[in-house]
């Protein structure tokens, strides 16, 4: 009887600890070093955190600075065909604004994407 009522705990708890993790927010550190628009939002040179919950088309990131949101919006976390060798941004200057187009992760193989993409790919600066 005893030994049941543990096996039920034991279940439950890993129950918990699955269904937690798999709700785990992502994160990743980024150094902006010019003005800088995201999502029509103006973003000052500086620290920030980002969190985003999720993988696929449409996830929320928010750009924080110590506990204060100072930006969010929607993006699209895409693979990329390496990982990335540094935290760094891909910034569109095609509107007038510096504009966030892309954010990669240092030692990841995915990106978030601000705007329309078919695929992100990783680029050597050449033109092919």
């Amino acid at each position: 009887m005893k030994l049941n009522q543990v096996a039920k705990t034991v279940v439950l708890g890993l129950g918990v600890l699955l269904a937690s993790s798999a709700f785990a927010s992502n994160k990743g550190a980024l150094h902006v070093r010019e003005p800088l628009e995201f999502n029509g939002q103006h973003l000052s040179p500086g620290e920030y955190q980002l969190n985003w919950d999720g993988t696929g088309a449409n996830v929320e990131v928010s750009f924080m600075q110590g506990k204060r949101e100072v930006a969010k919006a929607t993006a699209k976390v895409v693979e990329l065909d390496r990982a990335s060798s540094d935290d760094s941004v891909i910034v569109d200057h095609t509107t007038g604004k510096a504009t966030i187009s892309q954010v990669r992760f240092g030692g990841k193989k995915y990106a978030l994407v601000i705007g329309p993409t078919e695929k992100a790919e990783m680029s050597d600066g050449t033109n092919k």
